[in-house]
């Protein structure tokens, strides 16, 4: 049964980065993040990225976590100052206490290991407050990055998922990786 997700009122942090939220003074960071090539081909961003494209972001990520359908967190560097990245935590099924992780890093935080510690921040968070039994990340075949991303975050890599889904109108395999409690330690 959906219900609300709990706002996220302090961020999460692992002493090197933290994740909180989106507000609307992150608009500038925002837009400026998604202005880049490689987000651009794994996602669904629009191009380019608009102000428009940022508040709409902001209040779909504000009902979604209302209907239980989700959260969107900014991925910060440990003070909260500069913006380093994007997670999403989507409930695939309630009944099955299952979500699916989204993320993706600026240009200018790749390669110094934000994003696992992001994942496994991301993936705590929603095995203890929301009671998750499974969390899965979904990732394009050619896609090295995010695919080393899970794998370091801990995620073990299940398998390929044929024809999963449709990206800017083409159809992809995704390879599937997951977690679940206990498996990523604290």
């Amino acid at each position: 049964m959906a219900r609300p997700l709990p706002p996220v009122k302090e961020p999460l942090t692992d002493g090197e980065i933290s994740l909180r939220e989106f507000r609307r003074d992150d608009l500038a960071a925002m837009i400026a993040m998604l202005d880049d090539e490689p987000i651009v081909r794994w996602t669904r961003v629009p191009h380019p990225y608009t102000e428009r494209d940022a508040l709409d972001y902001l209040a779909r990520g504000d009902a979604e976590r209302e209907r239980g359908e989700g959260i969107n967190l900014a991925i910060l560097d440990a003070r909260g100052r500069e913006l380093l990245g994007s997670m999403s935590v989507r409930i695939a099924s309630w009944p099955d206490l299952r979500a699916q992780l989204g993320y993706l890093v600026a240009a200018n935080a790749r390669g110094r290991g934000v994003m696992p510690r992001a994942i496994r921040l991301a993936a705590h968070w929603a095995f203890r407050q929301l009671g998750l039994e499974r969390i899965e990340i979904l990732v394009h075949p050619d896609n090295q990055p995010s695919q080393r991303a899970a794998e370091k975050a801990g995620f073990k890599r299940e398998g390929i998922l044929r024809s999963y889904t449709r990206v800017k109108a083409e159809r992809f395999d995704m390879w599937s990786f997951s977690a679940l409690p206990g498996e990523l330690g604290e």
